[in-house]
Parts: C-alpha cells; sequence; structure tokens
C-alpha cells in the first residue's frame, strides 16, 4: 500500500515536470513554426492559405509529439475519398484532441471553436486560420457560424466537429451528442466521418497541471451517408452508436 502511494506521488511530480516542458516546448515549436506560416500561409486566401497551414501543422505536430513522447497513430485514411469533403465528428476527452485531429484529416479542414480564444497573441492568428470562430452565447453568430461551415464544405474543405461540445470528464464513453453537425449534413448533403480519439485524457486529464508520455490513436471509421428521408435526429443517434460502440470494444 505504501509502495503505491509513493508510485503515484512520484508520477504525479514527474507529471507536473513533463508539462512544464510540453508547455515549454509548445510555445518554442509554435514559435518557429510561426515564421514559415506568416511566409507562406498567412496573407493567401481560403482553401489555399488552409490547405498550406494544416500541411505545416502535420510537421509541427509531428516534431512536438515526438519530442514529448506522445506518439500518435492514424488509421483508416482510406475512408476519405478523392474529392470529396466530410464532416468528420470527433469525441473529445482532452485538450490534446484539437491540436492532433486537424493535422490528422486527410486534406484541408476547419473545425468549430471558441471565438475568445482567437484574441490569444500569436496562438490567435493560427487559431483563426484553423477554425469557425463562434461566440455560443450569440444566436447571430450561432448562425453566422454554420453559413460558415457550408462556405468551407463548399470549397473542398472538410469540417472537424467534436458535437460533445466540452471535453467528456465523465466516466460514460461519450457525452450526448449536440445537434449541429447532423443539421449540417442534412443541409449540405455531406457524409459523415466518425473519428474516435484514444489515450488522450491519459496525457492530458483535466482541471490539474499535468502531462504522461503516452502513444495516442485516432480511427476514421467509414463514412456515414444521409439515408433518403432521414432526419438530423436520426441520423445523430446512428452516429452516435456507431461510436459508442467502436470506443467500448477498443479502448483500452
Amino acid at each position: 500500500m505504501k509502495k503505491q502511494v509513493a508510485m503515484k506521488f512520484i508520477k504525479e511530480i514527474l507529471g507536473r515536470i513533463f508539462a512544464i516542458w510540453g508547455l515549454l516546448l509548445f510555445v518554442i515549436t509554435m514559435l518557429i513554426f510561426l515564421i514559415p506560416f506568416l511566409l507562406f500561409s498567412y496573407s493567401r486566401p481560403d482553401p489555399l492559405k488552409n490547405i498550406r497551414f494544416i500541411t505545416m501543422s502535420r510537421v509541427w505536430m509531428k516534431v512536438y509529439l515526438t519530442l514529448i513522447g506522445c506518439p500518435l497513430k492514424v488509421t483508416g485514411k482510406e475512408n476519405f475519398s478523392k474529392g470529396e469533403s466530410y464532416i468528420v465528428v470527433c469525441n473529445h476527452n482532452s485538450f490534446m484532441d484539437v491540436p492532433i485531429t486537424s493535422p490528422a484529416i486527410p486534406g484541408g479542414n476547419k473545425t468549430i471553436a471558441k471565438a475568445e480564444l482567437a484574441k490569444t497573441p500569436i496562438f490567435g492568428l493560427m487559431y483563426k486560420t484553423g477554425s469557425i470562430l463562434v461566440d455560443r452565447k450569440s444566436e447571430t453568430s450561432r448562425k453566422e457560424s454554420f453559413a460558415k461551415m457550408k462556405q468551407v464544405l463548399d470549397m473542398g474543405l472538410h469540417m472537424c466537429i467534436y458535437p460533445e461540445g466540452t471535453r467528456n470528464k465523465s466516466d460514460e464513453p461519450l457525452k450526448p451528442f449536440h445537434d449541429g453537425a447532423f443539421k449540417l449534413a442534412v443541409a449540405s448533403g455531406k457524409s459523415i466521418i466518425p473519428a474516435l480519439i484514444f489515450n488522450t485524457r491519459d496525457i492530458l486529464p483535466a482541471n490539474k497541471f499535468f502531462l504522461w508520455p503516452h502513444r495516442m490513436q485516432i480511427d476514421f471509421l467509414p463514412p456515414v451517408a444521409i439515408k433518403p428521408g432521414a432526419t438530423y435526429q436520426q441520423l445523430k443517434e446512428e452516429v452516435f452508436m456507431i461510436m459508442k460502440d467502436y470506443y467500448v470494444a477498443h479502448h483500452h
């Protein structure tokens, strides 16, 4: 018992040291990444701006994740047909999810994100490039963001959405889904690709300053097309069950 307590205490101390290391590396690598981003991407129009941004982000995250001891395995890229744009819906367990998901998605893509984070110095420049910003307290902002997401899909980019809305801090595999991603699918006619992210909660848990090196994985599942006459509620229920069953079967 004493040994277990001691090991837990040591892990907590090391986790805080790793967190400081991870934060420093994130800032340093971001500043290095900012140079080619400003030179070759920032002033360009979409979709070229976003495609270049995502391409450079893949290199950035590959370097960063290697340095912090958190390699990422990605499966299911073959489920993205060339020339098609999709709505990618992901589970959400950690702040680590967003920076690894967008680079993992094949091709250019944007995510839906909180508008207030765009005000962050330096990081905000890149955040705006990879995101559709929304003020969730504003009905006008939510309507405008929906129209912008349709435009993203129309220009050939994917939309990445976390239908749980916020991080899942419960013991359930998934939180109940919000409607937005599924209304967008019905309105745009675009198929949904479910994506399951594993182990990010172990690496960067909620509510404490802690980071632990661990392998991560993202699995992209086959597209879910909208059945003729199906409602967005039916689509939401179908995708929820696909993702829940897959997560339960593959989470260790």
